[in-house]
Formats: C-alpha cells, sequence, structure tokens
C-alpha cells in the first residue's frame, strides 16, 4: 500500500475482489481511496474465487463491485470474474491489463535509476575468499538501462560514524551480474524486477539492509535528504476509524518514499502542508510521493499522501 502511494514503481493497478465476500472489505476499501487520491487511472477489476460461488451470487458480487466504485477512479475499470486456483479466465485478465495499463514509453539513453526493494547476501556458510559473490539488489528500474560492468552509486548509502558524528555515504560499486525473469541477462531495461549482482561487501546487503535505496548511474541521483517540507493532501477517513484529523507539530509519521520507509518528527505544520525531520534519510527529488502514516492505537494507518518541495 505505502510503496503504491508513494507512485515509486506502478503504472496501473489490478484491485482484486473477492467474490466470497461482501462488497467492500475495509482493506478494498482503503486500497480504492489511495488509488483515488493519486489519481492512478490504469485500472482492472480482477472479481477472484468465482468458483466458489454459484452464478446469482457471482452476479450480486458483481453489482456490489460496480456500486462501490461509482464515482470513483475506478468506475469505468473493466471487472474480469477469474478464479486463479482453477486458472479460469487468467488469460481474459492478462488481456485487459495490455489493454488497459499500456506499458509507457521509455528513453534508453536516459540515466539509470533503480529503486531497491531487497537486498542479499547469497553466499553459503563456509565459502571461500575466491567463492564469494558481492551483494545483490533487487527492485524495479524506473528509467534507463543497466548493463554489465556499468558504475553504480547506492544513495543514501551506508551510515558511518566519525569524531563523534554521524553521516551517510553513498555507496560506489560496479554491475557484476543481472537478473531478470528468472533468468540472466546482460541489459536490464524499465519493467518488471531485476536483481543486480554488486561489488559491495555481501555484508552490507544481507538481511535487506540496502532495501530503501535508490541506485544509478554516478553523479546523477536525486539528493539525500534528512528532512524536507511537503504538501499534504489527507484522505477524507481512516476506514474503520472515522476523519483524518489535520497534522500537528510534534507528532511522529512514517512515510514512504519510493521504496524506502522512515519515521519523521513534524517541526512545523501548517494547512496543506508541514515540515519533518527523518531518523533516517532517503533519496528523494522535488516532487517526489510519500506516504503519510499515523500512529493510531497499536497500528500505522494510512492517512494521505505527500508531495515533495
Amino acid at each position: 500500500m505505502a510503496t503504491m502511494l508513494s507512485g515509486s514503481i506502478m503504472d496501473g493497478a489490478v484491485l482484486v475482489v473477492s467474490a466470497t465476500e461482501e462488497v467492500p472489505q475495509a482493506q478494498t476499501e482503503e486500497h480504492l481511496m489511495a488509488l483515488d487520491i493519486i489519481g492512478i487511472e490504469n485500472i482492472v477489476i480482477a472479481q477472484n474465487k468465482v468458483d466458489l460461488v454459484d452464478r446469482d451470487r457471482a452476479v450480486a458480487n458483481y453489482d456490489q463491485i460496480k456500486t462501490f466504485t461509482e464515482g470513483t477512479v475506478a468506475e469505468d475499470a473493466p471487472i474480469i470474474p477469474v478464479s486463479a486456483q482453477q486458472e479460469v479466465n487468467l488469460d481474459l485478465l492478462i488481456q485487459a491489463i495490455e489493454t488497459e495499463i499500456p506499458t509507457p514509453e521509455t528513453d534508453p539513453d536516459e540515466a539509470a535509476q533503480m529503486f531497491a526493494a531487497r537486498s542479499f547476501d547469497i553466499n553459503r556458510p563456509g565459502a571461500t575468499y575466491d567463492e564469494l559473490s558481492g551483494g545483490v539488489v533487487g527492485g524495479s528500474l524506473v528509467q534507463g538501462t543497466l548493463s554489465m560492468g556499468d558504475e553504480l552509486e547506492l544513495r543514501p548509502g551506508h551510515q558511518v560514524d566519525e569524531g563523534g558524528q554521524t553521516e551517510w555515504r553513498p555507496l560506489e560499486t560496479e554491475v557484476r551480474s543481472l537478473q531478470s525473469g528468472g533468468g540472466d541477462v546482460d541489459e536490464a531495461t524499465p519493467g518488471g524486477l531485476v536483481g543486480v549482482g554488486t561489488g559491495l561487501d555481501p555484508s552490507l546487503a544481507k538481511g535487506d539492509a540496502l532495501a530503501g535505496q535508490v541506485a544509478g548511474d554516478p553523479g546523477t541521483l536525486p539528493p539525500t535528504r534528512n528532512g524536507f517540507e511537503m504538501g499534504v493532501e489527507l484522505l477524507d477517513r481512516v476506514v474503520g476509524e472515522g476523519e483524518v484529523e489535520q497534522i500537528s507539530t510534534g507528532e511522529p509519521l512514517m512515510l514512504t518514499v519510493g521504496t524506502a520507509t522512515t519515521v519523521g518528527s513534524v517541526t512545523s505544520a501548517r494547512e496543506g502542508e508541514c515540515e519533518v525531520q527523518l531518523k533516517r534519510p532517503v533519496c528523494a527529488a522535488e516532487g517526489a510521493k510519500t506516504a503519510i502514516n499515523r500512529r493510531i492505537g497499536a497500528r500505522w494507518r494510512l492517512i494521505g499522501v505527500g508531495t515533495l518541495k
């Protein structure tokens, strides 16, 4: 949800609704509110589990979906009845995705930029030094191309303590392997997920330690921010909790920018905008979207979306 709201790796959305449940469920309603607030218009609705209900129930569920989406960004979205378990109508779902969510045009000459969602140490215990492989970063390439041997910069990078001061320094490495679509490739382009083998110390990548980084051509990445000002657009309400109150100075927020999630403290709040100081820095350009979550009870709940200034 948060990654969707930040708009980092999405060209469209498939809204999955179960034919066995009443519409809307709380999570479905929250997802549609999120799609509405960020204006994602390329939407396909998958009415799943139609194999578990009779025709009358499936039709009634379809009518509930139409009523639920009326007046929203998904009002005209096609509704495809499917059974993922029985593989029924999956071909029609794929056709609808291809029709309603067109592949965007990309410029291969743009500077490469990738949002890292995962990172791994792929070495087996007991491997000798000559058997070691560098850390692997997995994520989505959103622009440009990556090729074997390319130089790569990662921001914010890694935390360094020096002279009693803590700072974040970019990491620089090279592309040593590329995997996409389940196989090795020599070049990666936008669309889908890609795994990038690097020359980084594998301990830096272990256990998703590099998740949330932005990787790309050295010198071309957005700045590292320890805080920022953002325009704020709040949801009308939190599902199951009532209306959303305005953000106030001093309150903590959980923010997702790209694939990076961090906690920020609001240092100044005004109607429609606020300033936050981050516990962990992010790499983000002006105009980037951030999902805003507030702690309600024991959970962080989505309350809106921000635009970095």
